[in-house]
């Protein structure tokens, strides 16, 4: 993904090269920030109010300084305009600032969309398991501290898949390292709880909202690989890649080996929906 444009609080818009944070900022010294990512459609974000909860809640969690969402508003709506481009992505940090001076930064940084989207959605993802240990403390937070997701991503790479599904240690599953994962028993949609730690997807949530109309019944569980394996179609959803059908898990073909209908009927009312809501072209 290539940054088009960066706005920080206190300092409005800035080169997308110029250095914003400081050397002794406490996300740069211990990976203590919160984030989150929305989609942008036709200049417009998606859901933007859920996001900001969501940033607001993880802050809470990891003690930063309460958010200051009318600020990251502000930041977004600059960044937003100089990007001159209405499909991106917007992301907000929320630092604390400078060890000790209780001074929080705000950010928000809007990229293009990864460029392997199209070409993922038309052949379908490959995932490999890896084993997890999530701490509670951190279940469902979305923070700076993504080593463990970034190794999780390149050791499916090394196994020749294009992302990671997590595994609790009883082989529970999970989530992938950036989406929230999905399979479908004939005409039931399953997805792992809540009550697991992961994270609570955006796009899950919308989901939840739209497989009913379709005419899908929705189940959240605890569930082994085992299930996902013989199940009929598999999935992820995330802000930015959507709704992306998965087509095989360590190896072995998920369905028939290719997206599944379930995948794209979601995807088209997810569509649908943002252009009601935004009124934007999807």
């Amino acid at each position: 993904m290539t940054l088009l444009a960066v706005a920080v609080s206190g300092r409005g818009l800035v080169s997308p090269d110029e250095p914003v944070i400081h050397a002794d900022d406490e996300a740069l010294l211990r990976g203590r920030a919160a984030f989150e990512t929305i989609r942008v459609y036709d200049g417009r974000p998606f859901r933007l109010d859920r996001h900001l909860e969501r940033l607001c809640a993880s802050a809470a969690r990891i003690g930063l300084p309460p958010v200051d969402c009318d600020v990251l508003r502000a930041l977004a709506h600059e960044a937003l305009a100089a990007a001159e481009d209405g499909d991106v992505g917007l992301r907000f940090f929320w630092t604390p600032g400078r060890e000790g001076a209780n001074e929080p930064v705000a950010l928000a940084l809007v990229s293009t969309l990864p460029p392997t989207l199209v070409e993922e959605r038309e052949r379908g993802l490959r995932l490999a398991t890896v084993p997890t240990a999530v701490s509670p403390l951190l279940a469902g937070v979305k923070s700076t501290s993504y080593a463990a997701n970034i190794a999780a991503r390149d050791d499916a790479a090394r196994r020749d898949a294009d992302d990671a599904v997590f595994l609790g240690i009883d082989g529970t599953l999970l989530e992938a390292p950036t989406a929230n994962l999905w399979f479908r028993e004939h005409e039931t949609l399953l997805t792992p709880t809540l009550d697991l730690p992961i994270l609570a997807g955006v796009t899950r949530s919308v989901l939840f909202e739209l497989a009913p109309r379709l005419g899908y019944e929705v189940e959240e569980g605890v569930y082994p690989v085992e299930r996902l394996l013989a199940s009929d179609e598999a999935f992820v959803c995330s802000t930015l890649r959507e709704v992306v059908g998965v087509v095989a898990v360590d190896g072995e073909a998920i369905g028939d080996g290719r997206p599944g209908e379930a995948a794209a009927r979601l995807l088209d009312a997810l569509h649908e929906t943002v252009a009601a809501e935004l009124g934007a072209q999807v």
